[in-house]
């Protein structure tokens, strides 16, 4: 009965010890030059891209930055609906584009536009508008950030843009890239 419990006794012999343990239970870096990264969207650097050179330039500064953050990079293209009535019928036709080489033409702008080794991509593409696409691509994912191009167009400027509705309405910070 005199012998006193482990946590009794002076604090510097109690320290060594539980320091130890912390040392065994504490778990080994996981990240190996070998192994995979694994496949998530948590919190991607969101690049909007419509292949103007201002949005190319967007293109490079997210791919920097999603690398400095250790984030994906999440491309996005906004496609107009494309519907159209044909004249014969009536009837109201969506334009369908082939996604796998829309994938690829985007994979491919990216090469040009930046260093794409060790960072994890992933493209979407959307139809609608493409303000409210991209605020509502930022907001699925809770995107760390929302990297665009300036618009090229002066009237632009006095009408409305989207960058100017998404700064206003984005939940996330909106990066406009010249």
């Amino acid at each position: 009965m005199d012998q006193p419990s482990p946590d009794q006794g002076t604090p510097d012999k109690r320290r060594p010890e539980r320091r130890r343990q912390q040392d065994r239970v504490r778990p080994q870096p996981a990240r190996h030059a070998a192994q995979p990264r694994p496949i998530s969207l948590a919190h991607p650097v969101v690049a909007g891209y419509n292949g103007s050179a201002s949005s190319r330039n967007a293109l490079a500064y997210a791919a920097g930055m999603a690398r400095r953050l250790d984030r994906p990079l999440l491309m996005v293209y906004v496609t107009s609906p494309g519907v159209y009535c044909e004249p014969l019928t009536g009837q109201v036709v969506g334009l369908l584009r082939d996604a796998d080489s829309l994938e690829r033409w985007l994979l491919s702008e990216l090469d040009q536009a930046a260093d794409a080794s060790e960072l994890e991509v992933h493209v979407r593409t959307r139809r609608g508008s493409p303000a409210r696409e991209l605020a509502s691509i930022a907001a699925e994912f809770s995107a760390d950030a929302l990297v665009i191009g300036a618009p090229r167009h002066f009237w632009h400027h006095l009408i409305g843009s989207v960058p100017s509705w998404l700064a206003r309405n984005a939940r996330c910070p909106v990066i406009v890239v010249p």
